[in-house]
């Protein structure tokens, strides 16, 4: 079978060397444009670019897909019987999706209908699900929609949002290689639109902590946006960025993002009427300490109200 695989980041690598390992015929990848960041505008690959190059693949950078015409004749000259699709950025056309005769599939970090959208991976765990995974669906012109061929479920537990991308970009590769195998055998599953969810886009300003938020969906937050966004606050005119927090599990009738407690322990905070621990913080220009290092160089006047 002949594959177009459409990724961009580093989330999209493990299933492209997955394929690729098992002797699957990747004739092209298609990627996002390189970035240009830096003083130095200095030119960034990314990570699929990176791969693909390193494994002899062509690689394909359209700006747009929609309406450009020699991305399409290219396609067509390639003739693929499939195109594969792992967080690749931007939406495919009809006449994209219609063009292989298998179709087009993509590796989704949830278990559909659940966190459709976006930031999938970090909204399993600031709502508190104690599994999430990847499915591998047909992909369909609305969002996620499509009819889904495969699943498998990975335990969150304690992981960071970090920690759980790398595990579900691994657990899609290899279910990516399952799917491939009995392609022609799967009989796909319509999803339940009654019980589908939203994970939308983040974006830097989603960090800003809240305090009058529930203290355990905050120490949720600190883990989801680990290790962006991050979850943030001002103390005074410092922006302070919260690592490793918890929910003490007491009430308390302190204003929300009162400073109630300062040690070697960490930063309690009043919250959603009771209390965050936090004992990793960070300042601008800083690397993470523990709360009891910061202190033996500064000083947190209790009573502090962090906003």
């Amino acid at each position: 079978m002949k594959i177009v695989y459409m990724g961009t980041p580093d989330f999209a690598v493990p299933p492209l060397k997955a394929m690729a390992e098992a002797g699957h015929d990747v004739a092209a990848v298609v990627t996002k444009v390189d970035a240009v960041s830096g003083r130095g505008k200095k030119v960034r690959f990314s990570p699929v670019k990176e791969a693909a190059l390193s494994m002899g693949i062509e690689v394909l950078q359209p700006q747009k897909i929609k309406g450009n015409q020699e991305f399409m004749d290219r396609l067509e000259e390639i003739a693929p019987d499939l195109i594969v699709v792992a967080a690749y950025g931007k939406i495919l056309p009809k006449d994209v999706l219609e063009l292989p005769p298998k179709g087009c599939i993509n590796i989704h970090a949830s278990l559909l209908p659940r966190f459709r959208g976006a930031a999938p991976i970090q909204a399993a765990i600031i709502e508190g699900d104690e599994k999430t995974g990847v499915t591998i669906m047909k992909m369909a012109e609305g969002l996620d929609t499509g009819d889904m061929l495969t699943k498998t479920a990975v335990e969150i537990g304690e992981m960071t949002g970090e920690q759980l991308h790398d595990a579900l970009a691994e657990a899609g590769a290899k279910l990516l290689i399952r799917t491939l195998e009995k392609f022609d055998e799967i009989v796909p599953e319509k999803q339940d639109d009654a019980l589908s969810t939203y994970a939308p886009m983040i974006s830097k300003e989603d960090g800003h902590a809240d305090f009058n938020t529930d203290p355990a969906r905050l120490a949720r937050m600190i883990r989801a946006f680990d290790p962006w966004p991050g979850v943030y606050c001002y103390m005074g005119d410092k922006q302070v960025k919260l690592w490793h927090g918890k929910d003490l599990g007491t009430e308390c009738a302190e204003p929300a993002g009162t400073l109630i407690a300062a040690g070697t322990e960490g930063l309690d905070i009043s919250a959603g009427g009771g209390v965050l621990r936090v004992d990793i913080i960070q300042v601008p220009g800083k690397k993470r300490v523990p709360v009891g290092e910061y202190l033996k160089g500064n000083s947190i006047e209790i009573g502090t109200v962090l906003r």
